[in-house]
């Protein structure tokens, strides 16, 4: 399997390849295709191989338009999500990379955009070069057919004194290509990680500017700069025979060539391509508002250490599943924000709950509203939930679950609808075995969830089944204090950071132990490791995954997933 495009050891072909495949096909079908088409016979005499260029890279352009808005269709994705639940495991784990797939074509379409764009400056230089040739030559012919009073011209340059920058600015085609170019860089550039994660805001409003980018685009090639011969014109004036005799055409001349050629401009695509995606996610958000103004009621608020804020609530019609997501606004904050949160209860449950940990302006806010002493709670809106590669966690025998830090909370979901299956003797649990990895800069926050974790231990005691559970707390950060009071109190039944059984281990988790354990363990297992974490932990896990899985079927096999947002 690549890396982040599929299951460990798959062999599927993953779509990011078939995209690809797609892009290289289509580029160079179109490049060949307006190297030998006769209506640019002329067109190619003047633009030369520039034609090529900006016409394939077009063609490639609105192509990846037409998917650039699908993987961020998430109702789509999580629809497809659960009519897969009964196909091939490879299969469903492709709508996890929904985002990544979103980044790579967005990259395609700077890339072709910066192709397009410096083709076209080519080929006005050259329209500006023949309008201004004063030689005879077949270009500078062609460029002087305006002055006939035929609109059937070819050169869009019809003045000495035009400039390229005066066609690139007064033209539709040129303003609708600079406007869309700048929105294109101003999308991709605020979607660095550096402006994520510290200027949220940037990137949240920035990225609005698909509107003007697809409307820009859809009007782009309205009036088109590059033209062609019209077929009727090719019939009667063939290129091949004719293009001589513009140069060398007599005044009595009475040949069927003696006929000026016609052209026309290349008709509107663009529409075309992007027409379906554009409807799809116009009823995909049409149906995001209309769930988001449904009423939440907040039943409970609790401030956990480490200010992190739980609010549970309920709302008419919700329905989860383990381990999805809600996007929540709070309108006192921003109209327009919307923030990615897992889901913390279970389904079983019969409110929903989120943990929001202080981790930027807009969640510092939010939970500094909620602290506030107010008779009334600020409005909170959700919209949701969409489905996550952490639903599958029940499919796997064995799981192995790793959260660092706040990337707990799917499987806080996970750990607490295990309670209630052992707590109504569920005997349809497909599941054996789960290890839980947590990883942790700070003691604070491992009481987030100390007392579910202390239920489970009790829970699955009583049930006969102790062995059903492994956690792992790992405290990555600690001072000298820390270290000495462990030291004090090793001896000790429970743990003296944690209060639970298990001993909290101090520093990071050696994986490649830990998976062969795993695989030692369970030989003949399919085992389905789920991360909620930093990518660098994702590369170790990843690897390490590709490393224990055996090539033999018959034995223990690693699946990797990871929560994208």
């Amino acid at each position: 399997g690549v890396p982040g495009w599929g299951p460990s050891r798959s062999r599927g072909f993953p779509p990011q390849a078939a995209w690809l495949g797609i892009n290289i096909f289509l580029f160079t079908y179109y490049f060949l295709f307006f190297n030998w088409d006769e209506r640019y016979f002329y067109t190619r005499t003047i633009l030369r191989s520039a034609l090529a260029w900006a016409r394939a890279s077009a063609k490639c352009l609105n192509f990846n338009s037409m998917l650039i808005l699908l993987p961020v269709c998430r109702n789509l994705l999580s629809f497809l999500r659960g009519t897969c639940s009964c196909c091939r495991r490879t299969l469903r784990k492709q709508l996890d990379h929904n985002l990544t797939f979103h980044k790579l074509v967005a990259y395609a379409l700077a890339l072709l955009t910066a192709v397009h764009t410096i083709a076209h400056l080519f080929n006005l230089e050259r329209y500006n070069h023949s309008q201004q040739a004063t030689d005879g030559s077949l270009p500078a012919v062609l460029s002087k057919m305006h002055l006939q009073g035929s609109n059937k011209w070819l050169n869009p340059i019809h003045s000495n004194q035009t400039t390229v920058e005066y066609v690139a600015f007064t033209t539709i085609p040129g303003l609708t290509g600079v406007i869309i170019t700048l929105a294109l860089i101003l999308m991709v550039t605020s979607s660095t990680e550096f402006i994520r994660r510290n200027y949220f805001e940037v990137f949240w409003y920035t990225h609005h500017l698909f509107l003007i980018y697809f409307a820009g685009l859809v009007i782009h090639g309205i009036a088109g700069l590059v033209r062609g011969q019209t077929e009727e014109s090719i019939e009667e004036v063939h290129p091949h025979r004719c293009a001589e005799y513009l140069t060398h055409k007599d005044k009595n001349c009475s040949h069927n060539c003696c006929k000026d050629p016609e052209f026309g401009s290349i008709p509107a695509e663009s529409w075309k391509w992007v027409l379906a995606p554009v409807l799809l996610y116009v009823f995909e958000r049409i149906l995001r508002v209309w769930r988001a103004r449904q009423k939440v009621v907040v039943t409970k608020v609790v401030m956990h250490p480490a200010r992190m804020l739980e609010l549970q609530m309920q709302k008419k019609g919700f329905c989860m599943e383990v381990g999805q997501y809600i996007f929540v606004n709070c309108p006192a904050i921003s109209l327009l924000e919307w923030h990615p949160f897992t889901l913390t209860s279970a389904p079983e449950e019969d409110f929903f709950s989120i943990h929001i940990r202080a981790a930027g302006d807009w969640t510092e806010r939010l939970i500094d509203t909620f602290q506030q002493q107010k008779l009334e709670k600020p409005r909170i809106e959700v919209d949701g939930p969409f489905g996550t590669a952490s639903e599958d966690v029940f499919q796997y025998e064995v799981a192995m679950l790793v959260g660092a830090g706040i990337g707990v909370t799917p499987f806080a979901s996970i750990l607490k609808s295990i309670w209630y299956k052992f707590q109504q003797a569920d005997q349809t649990l497909k599941t054996k075995k789960i290890y839980f990895y947590w990883l942790c800069r700070d003691t604070g926050a491992f009481a987030w969830f100390n007392d579910l974790l202390a239920s489970l231990e009790q829970k699955m005691a009583e049930s006969g089944k102790a062995d059903f559970l492994t956690y792992r707390l790992f405290l990555t950060g600690w001072d000298t204090s820390i270290a000495n009071n462990v030291a004090l109190h090793f001896d000790t039944p429970t743990d003296t950071v944690t209060g639970l059984r298990h001993k909290t281990i101090f520093g990071r988790p050696m994986w490649n132990s830990e998976f062969a354990a795993v695989a030692a363990a369970h030989p003949r297992s399919v085992v389905g490791v789920f991360l909620c974490g930093p990518g660098a932990l994702a590369k170790s896990l990843q690897k390490s995954c590709h490393q224990h899985s055996s090539l033999d079927p018959r034995k223990v096999k690693f699946y990797f997933n990871k929560e994208n947002f």
